[in-house]
């Protein structure tokens, strides 16, 4: 395969050969670890040509069945090592010399911090060994670890312990046996001296199963919330879906040089720390509830991705739709089910919406692909748990457990396709679901256009629904889909739920209701969709005050916030109805979820409202969405001060963290109007300083630094002399940091970038500081100038020779920008195609270089 070689779905050829054992052993140096691979090969097919994968790899030596190869009996070249297997089956033994401290990737076997880690998901393990890198090669693997005893403890590697001992020299090892065949990509190793928590969990069956978490020295303290979070998890997956955990021991391991969230190696799950640690007061509110829910989820992956895992890497949402969907239910159990699902939207709509629309649109299971890194996305995994979603709609929770059983039933221990799960869902529901099935082979986001008609003689209300698809990248014409649309009737606060299946280009229905009712689509966001629907301000008001769906209240506040900001864009003079600031003020006073009436008072995010403008000119929304949310303060001024006041005195008496995260998370949302006036702006600087918890910690300074406020420099001093020494929380600091609104933004940036706690070599700081930047603070991100797009360009060609995933990442608020007006547009373009002719570009910003300037 050449460097920027295109690969299809199309093209699948099931493999040749195949590895039923591999017997890895480990010899850990920091500049020449050696890794010697036993590999148990069986040919397949007639084919005696094996080509195994490996890049970035000195090759010592080659056996075959006990004869140790010369050059010119194999072909090697920068990502291959080809071999003659003749025999039905053959022994290879491969030993490779690889430099963790050289691996700035981030991928195969890599130095964080003291420790060394790795990280194989997608095509990592060709890093560290020449091997049938791909997932529907599944073996059974043994690792055998060799390192320093003093330096490195602890040595770690995929399933069961079955031998230890002291060697020569003052090293010691590690043997780790994994009974359960896998592919490459979840094989897993980490040495380092780590504090350790362990636990135990007693399954439904009665096994006892060791549970240890790893993390740095003198942090074991914030690894409680995560020992906690796993066995919620654990008990949840028992209760939901009847899946027990199969090892006899289940291990975390927290590393702050990580490029992931975090990866569900069997038996052995590497995390960035940043959803390992916390404690009240270096996490916020929102920290405990990441945690909690990645922790569920790479624990979930056990079954859904490990047991049964990808035939290819195409079918990654096989795996991430399916366990970001049960991540999603196991956080809306254990927290406000209409906040959570609020959040899932905001995301999509926010971002994956913008991705359907941009230069590198793909279906959930997609098409093509030059670096499999580039594909995940959240369109994999939001929109594909979403495609889940809808299926547990159109099925039923007894049913869609059906299917989940039929699935296990069929497929444990194998590597399938999304066809097959949909295939189980079919069987098990007994509908017909090769229409729903588009859904997994259509890119882009589609529009449900809704009609309605009330016929005063018959008594009846007649809604059409019509569902119309955008030609997207490489996708001229689009099928119909099969769309499950939840509605609401409300009739003089009755309220009847109705679920419809879209499955033609325009279908109709008819109820017999009143006349006055007002319909509210899309219930519980029931599918991936936008909606036009032209409804009065009336009828939005409606919803908010007598809808029984939480996501319909929120979705027509935001309609009409959305409204409004674009008319203030239009026109700057244009007056706000009365009824606004009334229906604020009794949400405020209303006796809903203090949490729920934080996100019914948060506005739309500039990302969400610039997503359906043409030629957008940030300067213009930026402007009105400022004037709106100011016109809102200053109305309600008086009684944000006055919630805020009785909300502080509440959480004066509650004395467990988690108790207050809804009053915190409404007087913070309040804290948000409050600073826009100058009478309340004090109250900022008193609560940084009166804080006991990250949350109002951070929601204060945030506040003083984007409204630019005169005591902003002090309180980030004082945070940044208070934190220096705290990882996780610099990451904050160097975040909001990025988001200042000072004039003098890019001389502000230049001295973080020279900071003695940032470096281009760590993600989470780079994701801190300049992802921050680009997707947080579009006033200057956009600035007319073009700086903020120069910037992000600069950062990003340095990248590309340190870590091309962070790059490929952070490039994203450049490449989504065709709705920009002509002269921003034309200024991303010069920084694209100059990003296009650097030297060693690497495929992973080729690909997306390539699609955006097409």
């Amino acid at each position: 395969m050449s460097e920027f070689t295109t690969r299809y779905l199309a093209d699948y050829q099931a493999p040749t050969f195949t590895i039923k054992t591999v017997d890895l052993t480990f010899e850990l140096d920091d500049n020449n670890t050696i890794v010697t691979s036993e590999l148990a090969i069986e040919r397949l097919t007639d084919s005696t040509e094996l080509v195994l994968d490996g890049e970035h790899l000195t090759l010592l030596s080659v056996i075959v069945d006990g004869v140790a190869l010369s050059a010119e009996h194999y072909q090697l070249t920068d990502n291959s090592l080809t071999l003659t297997i003749s025999t039905p089956k053959a022994k290879v033994v491969i030993v490779t010399e690889i430099s963790p401290i050289d691996n700035t990737a981030l991928e195969g076997l890599f130095k964080s911090g003291d420790a060394y880690c790795t990280q194989c998901e997608a095509e990592g393990f060709r890093r560290i060994t020449y091997y049938l890198d791909r997932p529907d090669v599944m073996a059974v693997f043994s690792a055998k670890v060799i390192a320093d005893k003093v330096s490195y403890p602890y040595l770690l590697s995929n399933g069961n312990k079955v031998e230890q001992g002291d060697l020569d020299g003052g090293k010691h090892f590690v043997k780790w046996h994994d009974p359960f065949p896998k592919p490459s990509y979840l094989f897993a190793l980490v040495a380092g001296n780590f504090d350790l928590l362990a636990d135990t969990f007693v399954t439904r069956s009665g096994r006892e199963v060791a549970l240890e978490i790893f993390v740095d020295q003198g942090n074991l303290a914030k690894a409680e919330h995560a020992m906690s979070s796993l066995k919620k998890s654990m008990s949840w997956d028992e209760q939901t879906f009847d899946l027990e955990y199969d090892l006899d021991i289940y291990m975390i391991v927290a590393v702050d040089f990580f490029n992931m969230g975090a990866m569900e190696n069997k038996g052995l799950n590497v995390f960035n720390s940043k959803y390992v640690l916390a404690d009240k007061e270096s996490a916020t509110d929102t920290d405990y509830f990441n945690i909690e829910a990645v922790i569920a989820h790479e624990y979930f992956h056990n079954w859904t991705g490990n047991r049964v895992t990808c035939r290819d890497w195409f079918q990654l949402s096989l795996k991430e739709g399916l366990t970001v969907f049960r991540d999603q239910q196991f956080s809306a159990d254990l927290n406000s089910s209409a906040v959570t699902r609020i959040q899932n939207v905001r995301l999509l709509r926010a971002h994956q919406f913008a991705e359907d629309a941009g230069p590198m649109a793909h279906p959930i299971r997609p098409e093509k692909v030059m670096e499999m890194n580039n594909f995940y996305t959240l369109t994999v995994y939001e929109k594909g748990a979403e495609v889940i979603r809808m299926l547990h709609t159109l099925l039923g929770q007894e049913r869609f457990k059906q299917g989940i059983d039929l699935y296990f039933e069929r497929f444990d221990g194998m590597a399938v396709t999304c066809d097959d799960f949909v295939n189980a869902m079919a069987d098990a529901g007994g509908v017909d679901l090769s229409q729903f099935k588009r859904w997994y082979s259509q890119a882009g986001t589609p529009l449900l256009k809704v009609e309605q008609h009330y016929c005063q003689q018959d008594g009846k209300l007649t809604l059409t629904l019509e569902q119309v698809h955008q030609p997207s990248a490489n996708q001229e014409n689009k099928d119909n889909l099969h769309i499950p649309v939840k509605i609401e009737l409300i009739d003089q606060g009755q309220v009847k739920q109705h679920l419809l299946e879209l499955k033609e280009a325009k279908q109709t229905w008819s109820f017999d209701v009143d006349s006055d009712t007002v319909v509210a689509p899309l219930a519980g966001f029931s599918a991936p969709v936008k909606v036009a629907f032209e409804q009065s301000d009336q009828a939005l008001y409606q919803i908010i005050n007598h809808g029984q769906d939480a996501f319909c209240r929120w979705d027509a506040g935001q309609k009409l916030y959305a409204r409004y900001i674009l008319a203030l864009t239009a026109e700057p003079t244009s007056e706000l109805p009365e009824r606004l600031f009334s229906s604020l003020a009794n949400i405020l006073s209303s006796d809903l979820d203090d949490e729920l009436k934080a996100e019914q008072l948060t506005l739309p995010s500039f990302d969400e409202l610039a997503d359906n403008q043409q030629e957008l000119d940030p300067t213009q929304l930026l402007a009105a969405i400022k004037q709106f949310k100011q016109a809102i303060a200053s109305q309600l001024g008086e009684q944000f001060s006055q919630v805020y006041k009785n909300l502080s005195k509440e959480l004066e008496s509650v004395e467990d963290l988690a108790a207050g995260k809804a009053q915190r998370a409404l007087r913070n949302c309040c804290l948000g109007y409050l600073v826009l006036l100058p009478e309340y702006q004090a109250v900022v600087v008193e609560q940084y300083h009166s804080s006991d918890n990250m949350t109002d910690s951070l929601a204060s300074l945030s506040a003083a630094t984007k409204q630019n406020l005169p005591a902003a420099a002090e309180l980030l001093k004082h945070f940044e002399q208070k934190w220096q020494d705290t990882t996780l929380v610099m990451d904050k600091w160097f975040s909001i940091n990025a988001m200042y609104s000072g004039a003098d933004i890019f001389e502000h940036l230049a001295r973080l970038l020279e900071h003695q706690l940032f470096s281009l070599k760590n993600p989470n700081r780079a994701r801190s500081l300049i992802g921050s930047f680009a997707m947080s603070n579009p006033e200057h991100f956009h600035c007319q100038s073009g700086r903020g797009y120069q910037f992000l360009a600069e950062q990003i060609a340095q990248l590309n020779e340190i870590n091309p995933q962070v790059a490929a990442r952070l490039i994203t608020p450049l490449i989504q920008s065709k709705n920009l007006e002509s002269k921003r547009r034309a200024i991303i373009k010069s920084a694209l195609q100059k990003l296009l002719k650097l030297p060693n570009l690497s495929r992973d910003l080729k690909e997306k270089l390539d699609a955006a300037l097409s």
